[in-house]
C-alpha cells in the first residue's frame, strides 16, 4: 500500500494519464455525484438550475421551426434534456454514468416525457446526419485528451445534419488565475470518495506546455488505494477555434458562457457555437 502511494506521488503524471479506477460508475462516488447534479443551488456536477434554465432558453432561440432533433452528450440525470423537451425538442441524451441515466429514465417516465436516454460512452456514437443540434455542456470537452477530442468532433460532425449546430463550452486561463501547484491530505470516516474510513491526498498540477491542469486524488482505505486524475484543458478563441475548424466545422461564434454572455478577456469560460455546412 505504501509503495503504491509513493509511486503515485514521486513523479508528476504525464498529461492525460488515466485514473486507476472508474469514477462516474463507482457505486459510492456516483451517489454523491447524482446528489450534486440535483442540488439546484451549487455549481458542482451541474451548474445551478436557474443557469440551466436560462441556458436552455438561449439555445432554443437558435432553432428554426423545422429544427427539433437534439443530441445531449454528457446529459447526466437529464437536467438540460428535460428543459429541451419542454421546449419542443426531440431529445436523445447520452451519459457514461449508469446511476444518472437510471435517474433520468425514471424521471422522464414518471412525467410521460418521451426522451431517449442511453448509458454509454459518447466517443462510441455512430449517428449519420440525424440531429439539428448537439450540446456538450459544462466543460466536458476539456476533460478529454487532444486525440479523443478530435475523435469526438468527427463523431459529432457526422451525427449532425447539414447546417446543424454544435454548442460546447470550456475553461479559459481566467479559470486558473489563482490555481497553484500544491498538495494536501485529509482523513475522514466517511465522505464523497468512500463510505468507510479513508485518506485523500489531493495534488494539483499545472501543465503550461499543453495548457491544461490536473486535480489528482489518491484515495486509500485499509485495503485499497486508487488514483483519480481529473483533467481540464484551457481554451482560447484561437485554440478552440482551431480544433473546431479541424473537425470540419465553420461559422464559429464565441460567447462567454452557454447563456450567450458576450465573450471578453475576463471570461472564465468560453462557449462556441459551430455549424456543419
Amino acid at each position: 500500500m505504501y509503495e503504491k502511494i509513493l509511486n503515485y506521488l514521486k513523479t508528476k503524471p504525464q498529461a492525460y494519464a488515466d485514473s486507476t479506477a472508474p469514477f462516474w460508475n463507482d457505486e459510492h462516488i456516483s451517489k454523491g455525484m447524482l446528489a450534486a447534479h440535483l442540488n439546484p443551488d451549487i455549481d458542482a456536477a451541474s451548474r445551478k438550475h436557474d443557469f440551466i434554465s436560462n441556458s436552455a432558453e438561449w439555445i432554443a432561440k437558435m432553432r428554426t421551426q423545422s429544427e427539433n432533433k437534439l443530441l445531449d452528450l454528457g446529459c447526466g440525470p437529464g437536467l438540460y434534456a428535460e428543459k429541451f423537451f419542454s421546449m419542443g425538442f426531440d431529445v436523445t441524451g447520452i451519459d457514461f454514468s449508469k446511476r444518472s441515466i437510471e435517474y433520468a429514465t425514471k424521471n422522464s417516465s414518471d412525467k410521460n416525457h418521451n426522451i431517449k436516454y442511453i448509458c454509454g460512452d459518447y466517443l462510441d456514437i455512430n449517428y449519420e446526419n440525424e440531429f439539428d443540434f448537439c450540446t456538450l455542456i459544462y466543460c466536458d470537452f476539456g476533460v478529454l485528451s487532444p486525440e479523443k477530442r478530435a475523435k469526438l468532433l468527427s463523431k459529432i460532425f457526422n451525427a449532425l445534419k447539414k447546417d446543424g449546430k454544435l454548442i460546447l463550452d470550456g475553461f479559459t486561463k481566467n479559470q486558473i488565475r489563482n490555481f497553484t501547484e500544491k498538495r494536501s491530505i485529509e482523513y475522514t470516516e466517511s465522505g464523497f470518495w468512500r463510505s468507510m474510513p479513508h485518506i485523500v491526498i489531493e495534488s494539483d498540477y499545472l501543465y503550461p506546455e499543453t495548457d491544461n491542469y490536473l486535480e489528482q486524488y489518491i484515495v486509500a482505505t485499509q485495503n485499497e488505494c486508487e488514483c483519480y486524475n481529473i483533467w481540464n484543458q484551457i481554451f482560447s478563441e484561437q485554440t478552440l477555434g482551431k480544433e473546431l475548424l479541424s473537425g470540419g466545422f465553420s461559422n464559429i461564434v464565441f460567447y462567454g458562457d452557454v447563456c450567450g454572455k458576450p465573450f471578453s478577456v475576463e471570461s472564465e469560460t468560453i462557449c462556441a457555437v459551430a455549424e456543419k455546412e
